[in-house]
């Protein structure tokens, strides 16, 4: 009789284990009785003490209970929540480390994974304050009657319960000094119970924070939120069911971010896509330009092009730029910006990018150069129609390595590119995340 395979029950007791390897998440690697076990809060190169918290048929999970020989990049982490709350992962690493860790992850996917190796590896582009950084980011909140309080924050590691935290060090401290304040006004509201998340969003100078509500606020409630919002310089917004209830409490706000190297302040929404942290942000758009080497004739073509991020930028070095994006939305603000901007040589078009494109008018067009800076899930399905244009040079933003990985090897294998070189970048500081850039050419 068929049915479900029961998880083994880890053993009780503590066992020593040799850190061999670090995984993509930031687990040590080691190896128990010839088994993978992944176990958290471990580096490579160390003797752990650790209990197991977790039994599979492929590999084991533990949790580090002491550390017998610490790694030299092991440093002491800064939030006294670590190792519960799930915000970041790589605090007890040495940032140094932290970056190196995350080339060797881009690495080791380029290799398994697209079968193909960089002709040279970019420096890194790392942060100049890695903390405070996070300018987006959306937070739990939990009305926990056992702990007498809400609670305002990620959630815990491997868990849904938000976690129970003072200070938030990654993000902006706009809004990581203020949780616990954010925790008295939220169980001070009648609808306490019926609002699930917080989400922020800055741009240079200002905060909104969206209060996600699944039951209408009362007088009261309003009053006290517009009092707080006055209080802490804060302007809230709320958000009753989808993206596009999305609407200020009291008075709305333009929010825009600059690029000052390109004179170029692109507004947005509060629930749009943009970067989290701005300092990256300004470094990565120098890397993507210097890599794309623009020439004053160079028609370019820019897909996941969201508000105009890279594409307006390129537009000042370039003859012609089209950014193509598939929220309409963003397009609307893409176009928005580049009036702003008194931009005249940028183009945009709604298009699913996931999608038959042959009928797009913006295929029928020669272009010399492309920047693809698409979500997790990469840019697979647009690949042919870059080879079919003639492009000759390909930067490529990535959040995910294992789809840049898995994309590489149909541009070098498939359409007879070259992965001249790639690098990462520190975009989210003390978290597994690998944010990463790659330059594909051919003749």
């Amino acid at each position: 009789m068929g049915g479900r395979r029961r998880r083994q029950r880890p053993p009780e007791g503590e066992f020593q284990a040799e850190i061999g390897g670090m995984a993509h998440d930031g687990r040590g690697i080691a190896r128990v009785d010839g088994k993978a076990t992944f176990i958290h809060g471990a580096l490579p190169g160390e003797t752990v003490t650790f209990r197991y918290t977790e039994r599979r048929r492929s590999h084991d999970v533990g949790e580090t209970v002491a550390v017998n020989g610490a790694s030299p990049d092991r440093v002491e982490p800064r939030c006294a929540h670590y190792g519960v709350c799930g915000g970041c992962g790589l605090q007890h690493l040495d940032p140094v480390a932290q970056i190196q860790a995350k080339q060797g992850v881009l690495i080791d996917n380029f290799r398994q994974i697209g079968q193909v190796q960089p002709e040279a590896i970019l420096a890194p582009i790392v942060n100049d304050a890695p903390w405070g950084y996070r300018r987006k980011a959306r937070l739990g909140v939990k009305d926990v009657a056992r702990k007498g309080k809400v609670l305002v924050g990620f959630r815990e590691r491997g868990s849904a319960f938000v976690a129970d935290v003072e200070r938030c060090h990654v993000l902006h401290p706009r809004v990581g000094e203020l949780l616990p304040a954010l925790s008295r006004l939220v169980e001070s509201l009648s609808i306490s119970r019926r609002l699930p998340q917080i989400e922020m969003a800055m741009d240079d100078e200002r905060c909104v924070l969206i209060l996600r509500v699944l039951d209408p606020l009362s007088a009261e409630d309003e009053q006290r939120l517009n009092a707080f919002q006055a209080a802490n310089d804060v302007v809230f917004y709320l958000q009753a069911g989808g993206p596009e209830t999305v609407t200020p409490l009291s008075i709305g706000i333009d929010l825009h971010y600059r690029l000052p190297a390109y004179d170029v302040t692109l507004g947005f929404l509060p629930g749009d896509f943009t970067q989290v942290n701005t300092d990256i942000n300004r470094k990565m758009i120098d890397g993507a330009l210097q890599l794309l080497d623009l020439q004053p004739a160079d028609r370019v073509l820019d897909l996941f092009c969201g508000i105009g991020n890279f594409t307006l930028p390129i537009a000042r070095h370039a003859a012609q730029v089209v950014g193509v994006e598939g929220d309409a939305g963003l397009v609307a603000r893409a176009r928005a910006n580049a009036g702003r901007n008194a931009i005249a040589n940028a183009e945009f078009f709604t298009a699913d990018l996931y999608a038959e494109l042959q009928a797009e008018p913006w295929t029928n067009r020669r272009y010399d150069k492309a920047l693809l800076d698409p979500p997790r899930s990469g840019a697979l399905q647009v690949l042919p129609l870059l080879a079919k244009l003639g492009v000759r040079r390909i930067v490529y933003v990535s959040c995910y390595p294992g789809t840049l990985a898995r994309d590489a090897g149909e541009l070098v294998h498939r359409f007879g590119y070259r992965l001249r070189s790639a690098g990462v970048m520190d975009m989210f500081p003390h978290t597994s995340h690998v944010e990463s850039i790659a330059l594909f050419e051919r003749d």
